[in-house]
């Protein structure tokens, strides 16, 4: 089993936080998962994690209200945010959800790369570009995984997938993406290796024997 499926598999539910002050201490590194409310967050958590149930899945939009936070280790975290877009709570909430979002990705330290799920059946809407935009204002690492890549042919989820490149060429550095089905299982290699780089699994694998080796 290679370090970051190890690693993936070991993830367990940490905590909630309805409010940025509620969110864990800010150390170590933390890789968030973000999208439009029904574009597969939470079955794409699941699958790369190969636990059924570890973020819960509805298919009434906006289900996941809270910043909900898995522990992997001491020093590595997966976070799913709360959807944006067409939820349907209280306009209040909505705004509640939205100052939480922008809190918790303009000061958490620990936050290393965003993963973002957009529909591969839809361009990215408004949202999707405002949260990519702002990665790239704060220089922050992106990957967009387009989802339900089942549910188009294959030519059609190629030429989606080269539009999507095509319009974040400018950042190569920063903004990467792929097609991805959590049905289908398609695209979980490529997934791997960005987390793999992004949360230094190598690292985790090696510590111990490093740990029980280093002198008093």
């Amino acid at each position: 089993m290679s370090a970051i499926i190890k690693l993936l598999r070991s993830a367990e539910y940490l905590t909630s936080a309805a409010e940025f002050s509620q969110c864990p201490a800010d150390s170590g590194v933390e890789v968030a998962f973000a999208g439009r409310s029904n574009a597969g967050k939470s079955s794409a958590l699941n699958t790369l994690t190969q636990q059924g149930k570890l973020a819960k899945t509805s298919k009434t939009p906006g289900r996941t209200q809270l910043i909900n936070f898995f522990q992997m280790d001491e020093q590595r975290r997966l976070v799913d945010l709360p959807g944006y877009g067409f939820a349907k709570v209280p306009e209040a909430t909505k705004l509640r959800w939205q100052r939480a979002l922008q809190t918790y990705l303009e000061e958490r330290r620990s936050l290393t790369g965003l993963i973002i799920l957009v529909d591969v059946r839809h361009p990215p809407k408004e949202f999707d570009l405002q949260m990519i935009e702002w990665a790239v204002h704060h220089n922050l690492r992106s990957h967009i995984l387009l989802t339900k890549a089942d549910k188009l042919k294959s030519g059609a989820a190629k030429s989606r997938l080269l539009e999507v490149k095509k319009q974040f060429s400018n950042y190569p550095e920063l903004i990467s993406a792929q097609l991805f089905s959590s049905l289908k299982k398609q695209g979980i290699e490529e997934a791997y290796k960005v987390l793999d780089l992004w949360l230094d699994a190598k690292d985790n694998a090696t510590q111990p024997n490093a740990d029980s080796s280093d002198p008093a």
